[in-house]
């Protein structure tokens, strides 16, 4: 094989039988690039200062020379299920705008008019002088919507999650934290004051093994996503809730996959499991469902107006700008509305995933629109990707750091927008790339 050359690229390849041709193209794609090695190569000899990792670190520029990088791309238009890049009409199944919200009329008029009337932002803090009537607004139609008290609208759902845990952990709490939680849990972990233990992902066994091993500890705070955004695994969330009420703990849960697609109208897995009063903060996102940016915590008006006073990520940062508060309103009283559209979500989810199943890809038996394509090797995802991109599908990819190494997946992902004829091309380009690869054998 020529030394710029791809394993398909050179038709030999097609000669080995399906279930030997995996190996032999990992084996050969590592000869150009060793994904799990790349970081030990030495680029320049800056010395032992704060920086020489910055100079020494090359992996992205062997993965874009060997032509398989695949982060950063640049969009230059998006129309529903439709992405434009290098000048190119692509089909995305790299989104979260699971209700095609992101580019309904109504949200952007509302959008438009929060610009009219507020300007382009708040220019300071919801502490001080940041805090709209749109903000108050959404805040209330968010509480009566998923069940809660009273809500906090924050900038980003990463703030969310890392405000609310860092001000709630105190030197004496301890946090309970499912190992494929989002890192803005992890985050907020790090930051907080108190200790957290990692259970192994949705075993109850071994979380109530670790709330025994602390019974002593009085602030304990189980903490979980209700839908993992890599996995698409659903929490088994009647066992957290039973075990915090067996050893006195408090629940916190991430609906950030969860909130427009769980539960008959959206309102995510605490009310689909129909345990939404048995929760104590509801911790959710508005950059997927929702279609634009920011987060928000939800709970007893006492526990709030706490986070509301104590955490610094809400407090010492800029308030979320007018339009994209006013947008989420407009976008969230839609999917109140019209219910049709989580149908469509429901049934385009399940239309894609027998037809992954029945190709002999590994995929999850549920209803969340997140459709991992486990491969395994990471150098071998990213080529596969390539190949999709050069087919006209724009994907998702995760590799290590995210997911453990040699547990590389595309991560697809599918919105009320796809078209039963997408769907299709989708599922015939998957079906040929992988078999062309060995990753399936049909």
């Amino acid at each position: 094989m020529e030394t710029n050359q791809l394993p398909l690229e050179d038709t030999s390849f097609m000669d080995i039988p399906p279930r030997q041709r995996k190996e032999k193209i990992i084996s050969a794609l590592k000869d150009k690039f060793d994904f799990q090695n790349a970081h030990l190569k030495t680029v320049n000899n800056k010395g032992d200062g704060i920086l020489s990792k910055c100079f020494n670190y090359d992996a992205p520029n062997q993965v874009k020379e060997l032509g398989i990088y695949p982060f950063f791309k640049v969009i230059e238009g998006m129309n529903g299920a439709h992405v434009t890049i290098d000048g190119r009409d692509l089909v995305t199944v790299s989104t979260n705008n699971y209700l095609g919200l992101t580019h309904d009329p109504r949200v952007i008029a509302a959008s438009q008019k929060a610009l009219d009337d507020f300007g382009s932002g708040c220019t300071g803090s919801r502490f001080l002088n940041g805090t709209l009537s749109l903000h108050k607004t959404l805040e209330r139609e968010l509480a009566d919507f998923i069940g809660q008290e009273d809500c906090i609208v924050m900038s980003t759902g990463y703030q969310a999650n890392q405000g609310t845990i860092a001000c709630l952990l105190g030197r004496q709490d301890i946090a309970f934290s499912d190992r494929e939680n989002h890192a803005s849990i992890y985050e907020g972990c790090a930051v907080a004051q108190g200790k957290t233990v990692r259970y192994h992902h949705n075993d109850m066994d071994h979380l109530e093994h670790l709330l025994k091993k602390h019974s002593d500890v009085d602030g304990k705070l189980i903490i979980t996503d209700s839908v993992f955004s890599m996995s698409g695994d659903i929490a088994n969330l009647p066992g957290i809730v039973k075990l915090a009420r067996d050893y006195k703990a408090s629940v916190l849960v991430d609906e950030a996959h969860g909130l427009g697609v769980m539960g008959d109208r959206g309102q995510g897995l605490t009310h689909y499991y129909n345990l939404e009063k048995e929760i104590d903060l509801y911790v959710g996102t508005f950059s997927k469902s929702l279609g634009s940016i920011g987060g928000f915590v939800g709970g007893h008006s006492r526990i709030t107006e706490y986070i509301r006073h104590k955490a610094s990520a809400f407090i010492f940062t800029a308030a979320l700008p007018p339009a994209s508060v006013a947008g989420v309103t407009a976008a969230l009283d839609i999917l109140i509305q019209e219910p049709e559209r989580l149908k469509k979500l429901q049934d385009n989810t399940a239309y894609i995933k027998k037809g992954f199943f029945d190709m002999g890809f590994q995929i999850n038996n549920n209803q969340v629109p997140i459709v991992p394509i486990k491969i395994g090797d990471e150098t071998l995802t990213l080529y596969f990707n390539k190949l999709l991109f050069e087919n006209g599908i724009f994907a998702g990819v995760a590799v290590s750091p995210v997911v453990p190494p040699y547990h590389a997946m595309i991560r697809s992902s599918y919105t009320s927008c796809h078209t039963e004829k997408e769907l299709d091309h989708i599922l015939s380009t998957f079906k040929k790339l992988g078999t062309d690869l060995g990753i399936i054998t049909q």
